[in-house]
């Protein structure tokens, strides 16, 4: 179970009690918010793409989208998200529940500038309803994040 994979990475951090289980699912950046009692904003959404048969994760604030433009330029490739039935083979977790913790090996993560206006945020962590509570600082320390990013937009 994914969620186990990450208690078990945020154990080594002493932090494995931050990872909130949630009763009602937070699948989505709109239940994730309402059953957090946030706004939809601050749910670090995590998504899932390949380039050149290479997955890489994005995450970014819930009230954004990928711009498609800045992601050729900053990937030289189109945005191409991972099928959904594959998410789990790439990445470690399924979808829902997809995070930068616990992931596989070899997969670059990127964080979206659109997180600095947080001085917290939640991603999921690893399952379909769980969450964890970190700052920006903290978010990029256990992310192994390779760098920010400016490759999204709010959602209109």
């Amino acid at each position: 179970m994914s969620i186990e994979k990450v208690k078990a990475y945020f154990k080594r951090f002493n932090m494995e009690d931050k990872v909130i289980v949630l009763e009602q699912s937070s699948a989505t950046v709109e239940l994730a918010a309402k059953a957090l009692g946030i706004e939809e904003a601050r749910i670090a959404k995590t998504m899932s793409f390949l380039i050149d048969e290479n997955p890489i994760l994005v995450v970014a604030a819930g009230d954004t989208k990928i711009d498609n433009k800045k992601y050729k330029e900053k990937f030289h490739t189109k945005a191409k998200m991972i099928p959904f039935d594959f998410v789990e083979k790439y990445i470690g977790h399924t979808p829902g529940g997809v995070c930068p913790f616990g992931i596989n090996d070899n997969i670059n993560v990127y964080l979206d500038n659109s997180l600095k206006r947080f001085q917290t945020v939640f991603p999921a962590a690893g399952s379909s309803n769980s969450a964890i509570e970190l700052n920006i600082n903290e978010l990029e320390k256990y992310s192994n994040s390779k760098e920010w990013v400016d490759i999204c937009k709010i959602r209109e």
